[in-house]
């Protein structure tokens, strides 16, 4: 029997979370810039150790299976806020955002994430208490995601969407930034600054991925605050780890595979389960299947091993591709030499 979590302190979590989140906002709008290399260490370090103390108190407070259900769900959609952060880092170069307002642009990409994920989150728990056979919806969503994320094209250009072309023709759009303005004036015309078009592209490439993710975290936990507090503590130190990674997202070139592999198995596992506590009349006469249901533990190891072998197998290219490219240069100096 699964021990109930004290009201106090989720409402407690909820409130200290969301205020660290609200002095975060406020510290990018009174004092933007582009941080460096150990600022932005030490935030996401202090993110990732947040989350795990918030796990060890879920051990402590609760039992073993909230703990587990929140690390797994966290590690989710961790893997899968970066990999909305791939998207968020095309968007920021397609509209050329410059650098020292890029930490709003992305501040903002998280709130509006937040908000969309939370209300998905109520409307899937309301839906689930009610229908339980969603499962087999949520299960084929993700297995076709899963296929999309292998066969997307990163090179897709993330400013030019028919969304954004049709905003250009009824809304005044200016050339240039005027600092971080989202208004400004031109020739005495009050125009929107491009800070308007990033921020509906990042807007609605929220609302697609909380589309994945949270089917994704439903399929590890039923419960409404595990889904929202590992969804909040993937999304903090989001714009930090932005920085901290720099150039070498793109050169995570197989970690669309690591994610789409979670997103398959997860999809899975929606299936087993919505096969196992089977309600619908066509399928079995409307009585349980007898299928494996996947426990908690297991999702946790193949995230875990998903995200590790995705990252290392990139890692491993990339220093290949290097020793590669500096070959070709040390083999190509002599033939310079001669002549």
């Amino acid at each position: 029997m699964t021990t109930q979590l004290p009201l106090w302190f989720e409402i407690g979590s909820m409130v200290i979370l969301l205020t660290i989140l609200i002095v975060d906002l406020l510290l990018i709008v009174k004092r933007p810039h582009v941080p460096s290399m150990r600022e932005a260490s030490l935030w996401v370090g202090f993110y990732v150790l947040l989350a795990l103390i918030f796990a060890g108190v879920l051990f402590l407070i609760g039992d073993a299976q909230h703990g587990s259900e929140f690390l797994a769900g966290w590690l989710t959609e961790y893997s899968l806020s970066i990999d909305n952060l791939f998207v968020f880092v095309l968007i920021l170069a397609g509209f050329n955002v410059p650098k020292a307002y890029q930490q709003r642009a992305l501040m903002v990409g998280i709130v509006l994430a937040l908000i969309f994920r939370g209300l998905f989150i109520l409307a899937g728990a309301a839906i689930i208490e009610r229908f339980i056979a969603v499962f087999f919806i949520f299960g084929a969503w993700l297995i076709w995601t899963a296929w999309q994320q292998i066969r997307h094209d990163e090179n897709a250009d993330q400013g030019d969407s028919w969304l954004i072309r049709q905003v250009k023709k009824f809304v005044p759009i200016s050339e240039e930034y005027d600092g971080g303005k989202l208004r400004t004036t031109v020739d005495g015309k009050r125009m929107w600054t491009p800070f308007m078009l990033v921020f509906i592209s990042l807007g609605t490439t929220d609302l697609l991925f909380a589309l994945d993710s949270i089917p994704a975290i439903f399929g590890i936990t039923q419960s409404p605050f595990i889904v929202f507090t590992a969804n909040v503590f993937a999304l903090m130190g989001l714009r930090q780890l932005y920085f901290l990674l720099g150039g070498l997202l793109d050169k995570l070139v197989y970690l669309k595979y690591g994610i789409a592999a979670i997103l398959a198995f997860i999809g899975v596992k929606l299936i087993l389960h919505a096969l196992h506590e089977n309600e619908l009349p066509f399928i079995n006469g409307g009585n349980p299947v007898p299928v494996p249901d996947i426990s908690t533990w297991m999702s946790l190891g193949v995230i875990v091993a998903s995200m590790a072998i995705a990252t290392i197998a990139s890692l491993v290219k990339m220093r290949r591709d290097a020793k590669a490219s500096g070959e070709k240069l040390h083999l190509g100096a002599p033939e310079g030499d001669n002549h």
